[in-house]
């Protein structure tokens, strides 16, 4: 019998109540499909703060390299926002992404059919709309060098260097064009080439890997212009591949299309190693620990993990089934409830969830 070595990171906020949920459906299904998961849970972000002093403890890295694959929750509490930018939540994130080499973020969008009156927009305009964002994860503005703040004589100035090297780039593509040709074969790269030299060169990147895979259709949208037709026109897109900073704004503008982000799972890869399953949304922490949250994110971050990092594909199409067929009797978690809906807290929904299982 298989055994996959799991590391948890239940984090903060509504992090500890989703996990759990999450945890427990994977036990349940790892024994109907036979096949065997240790876990491991490990502090990250401000729990890791409070325990170690440090949002991302050494401890915790090296369990995640050892690991098969990471499932997170989520990070963050305001309270923490006054902490030198090294002692931050969100630091101890992006140096587990940097140490784990995850430059590849993928992050389906799907309107399920049952939920799409949830939608803000027109059920016409989100029916059917099923697109994955590529986002490039270690690079750019969040990670380039010279930044910081220094004195100057005309007062106080913050700088970011946005920089992509043509191998960064070129890898971020790759995975890009090979997730295309197992769907429509429609990639968008979304840039700001009309003003940023590091997106010409992004631009110049896709375009030549475009004329050695000249069975995908590849366009390019400006950042701007890509962030309206998202909204007016989403069912265009199927891949859209795009930049750190650019994939950031519109993977969490592609979540509102499905009417909660509390239903978004991602992956986070790297060429090698272990990858990060954690689900798009933060940690909530204003309904932490009053069974108000949605585990539907992390649970189908799980159902990406069994599917790419474990090959256990039986149990993650177990998983989006029953997602489904839970969503299809009207059970609804307060963020996603409508007319006629029945509301479940967050133990309540993973109940169901492993009854639909």
């Amino acid at each position: 019998m298989k055994n996959h070595k799991i590391v948890l990171l239940p984090g903060d906020g509504i992090g500890p109540e989703i996990t759990k949920v999450t945890r427990e459906l994977l036990e349940m299904i790892s024994k109907k499909y036979c096949f065997d998961i240790t876990f491991e849970e490990h502090p990250i972000g401000g729990s890791a703060i409070e325990l170690t002093d440090s949002p991302l403890p050494q401890s915790t890295i090296k369990a995640c390299k050892e690991s098969d694959a990471v499932l997170m929750a989520a990070i963050g509490d305001p309270k923490y926002d006054r902490l030198p930018r090294d002692k931050r939540p969100e630091t101890g994130l992006l140096n587990l992404r940097s140490s784990l080499g995850l430059f590849a973020n993928i992050r389906p969008v799907k309107v399920w059919p049952s939920l799409i009156e949830a939608s803000s927009l027109k059920p016409e305009f989100v029916k059917g709309v099923d697109l994955i964002v590529v986002r490039e994860l270690t690079g750019g503005i969040y990670f380039g060098k010279p930044k910081g703040r220094i004195r100057t004589d005309e007062g106080e100035r913050a700088f970011n260097t946005m920089t992509y090297s043509d191998i960064e780039i070129d890898r971020i593509i790759e995975i890009a064009f090979e997730i295309a040709k197992s769907r429509s074969k429609k990639v968008c790269s979304v840039d700001k080439a009309n003003v940023l030299d590091v997106s010409q060169l992004w631009r110049e990147r896709v375009e030549l890997l475009a004329k050695k895979n000249q069975e995908l259709e590849v366009s390019h949208l400006y950042i701007d212009n890509a962030a309206m037709q998202l909204i007016r026109s989403p069912k265009k897109f199927d891949v859209i591949l795009t930049a750190n900073l650019f994939g950031d704004i519109l993977s969490d503008e592609a979540a509102m299309l499905t009417g909660s982000i509390g239903m978004l799972p991602s992956a986070s890869l790297s060429n090698n190693g272990p990858g990060l399953y954690e689900p798009v949304h933060g940690s909530a922490p204003d309904i932490a620990g009053l069974d108000k949250a949605n585990p539907i994110a992390m649970v189908l971050s799980s159902a990406m993990m069994l599917r790419i990092a474990l090959k256990e594909i039986k149990a993650a199409d177990a998983i989006e089934e029953a997602v489904n067929k839970v969503l299809n009797n009207g059970l609804r978690t307060p963020d996603l409830m409508s007319k006629a809906c029945t509301e479940l807290g967050c133990r309540d929904m993973g109940k169901a969830l492993i009854d639909a299982i």
